[in-house]
């Protein structure tokens, strides 16, 4: 036979098995590599609903200082400020769900979260592409695939990337809770609780353009229950044992923390309470794991943290954070390191879709002589910062959203050496002037 007639006779019975196939309603494409095989499903399961959810964030913050953009967010991830004024010039998140109910009974969500600019500071053009085709901006934050009704109507076992028991401050903005990275859990109901263990692992060097030659990679065993009734609120508690890898040793430590849910203080509105204990490799706030988690014998850190929004009437409401940590013995390698904030942001709707905004925060810092490299006037820095805002917004409740926020953010310093620290190039304060475009949905 001639090659020809042996290719047409290849391709007339590819497309006679492919033929076959499609006549199969339980027929897979299967991909692996650069190859593909068709699989065909026995018994299948019937689905009987099937749905796609689209849900998404962007933050767009357009920052001038001077004239110029700057890459400082002027001590705002160390709990020194409050302001506005985070670096993302241009934040996009999308979380995509598919959510699936079979005939017997299980259920099935995979969901993936793509995320691109988050902490990118400049300003970009339509020059092409924005950056180096080595470097990636788009990126895929999370995938992963939760199943349901396998082990009993309540629970669920999960595996993959993925943000899991994530809780921030309202001012602050940070994230004192979660475990970020790949792992796999089982999530159930315990006497109506919501109960759980998981295990999470994240290398430090994921991403670096030179990582290390040797793997060390950080581990963590989560444990939660939450939603234990205490009168005044709910209660969720954490436990965290973690490990890392660090010259061929295994380092490790343990977190807790506990979280009361419960109305603001009395009145009308909420707060999240919280207390945590870090030891070792879970010394930054005992329960916030991830790729940055690490320490010693020697770590060993205190974390409370009180946040929420109060009621005050019809046209006012007020968001409040007060976040406290302190070294026990050393933290982050610092010994006697103590830093706390004072935040409050009253809200005022002049309409309905109109919201005046003003943010006042107190950060302070200190720490035993040495620390970092610090000496003399330099152990303890205190910044105050002050803000005006007004938000044009499509609902002007303190979280409506999206809006577009025009702001003016003032950093003052106690000296220059504190004011350095935070990203101030010269004298001790500092004028921001943005617009923060925001969007939830």
């Amino acid at each position: 036979m001639k090659k020809v007639s042996l290719i047409a006779a290849a391709v007339a019975s590819a497309l006679i098995a492919g033929s076959a196939f499609a006549e199969s309603e339980v027929a897979l494409d299967v991909t692996s590599g650069d190859s593909a095989m068709e699989v065909e499903v026995k018994n299948p399961t019937d689905v009987i609903a099937d749905g796609w959810e689209v849900h998404g964030y962007m933050s767009s913050n357009v920052r001038v200082v001077d004239g110029t953009t700057v890459d400082t967010e002027f001590g705002k991830p160390d709990y020194k400020t409050a302001g506005t004024h985070g670096k993302s010039t241009n934040q996009v998140e999308f979380v995509v769900k598919k959510h699936s109910e079979y005939q017997n009974g299980v259920w099935a969500d995979y969901v993936l979260r793509t995320e691109y600019g988050n902490g990118n500071s400049y300003a970009y053009s339509s020059s092409g592409s924005q950056k180096a085709n080595t470097t990636a901006q788009f990126e895929v934050k999370e995938a992963f695939v939760e199943l349901g009704g396998i082990l009993g109507d309540d629970t669920s076992i999960w595996g993959g990337q993925r943000f899991l028991n994530r809780a921030a401050g309202i001012l602050s903005g940070e994230f004192w809770k979660q475990s970020s990275g790949i792992g796999a859990g089982i999530q159930t109901k315990l006497d109506g609780k919501t109960a759980g263990i998981a295990y999470v692992m994240a290398d430090p060097d994921a991403g670096s353009d030179a990582p290390g030659a040797e793997r060390t990679t950080a581990s963590s065993v989560d444990l939660y229950y939450y939603g234990v009734d205490a009168g005044i609120g709910s209660l969720d508690f954490d436990f965290k044992y973690g490990k890392k890898v660090v010259d061929g040793e295994n380092e490790d430590g343990m977190g807790a923390a506990v979280t009361l849910n419960t109305s603001y203080y009395g009145l009308d509105g909420w707060t999240q309470n919280a207390i945590a204990y870090g030891s070792g490799v879970m010394q930054n706030r005992g329960v916030n794991f991830g790729g940055w988690s690490g320490g010693n014998d020697d770590a060993e850190s205190l974390f409370l943290t009180s946040y929420g929004v109060l009621n005050i009437s019809d046209k006012w409401q007020l968001g409040t954070e007060a976040t406290y940590i302190t070294a026990l013995d050393q933290l982050w390698g610092a010994e006697g390191l103590t830093r706390y904030i004072l935040a409050a942001r009253p809200s005022y709707k002049l309409n309905d879709n109109v919201r005046l905004e003003a943010t006042a925060s107190y950060g302070h810092e200190e720490g035993d002589e040495g620390y970092w490299g610090r000496t003399g006037d330099d152990l303890e820095s205190n910044i105050i910062n002050l803000e005006i805002a007004t938000a044009f917004t499509a609902n002007s409740d303190y979280f409506g959203r999206p809006q577009v926020k025009p702001y003016i953010s003032y950093i003052k310093a106690d000296d220059e050496a504190s004011a350095k620290q935070i990203g101030i190039d010269s004298g001790d304060d500092e004028f921001v002037f943005g617009v923060h475009t925001e969007i939830w949905f």
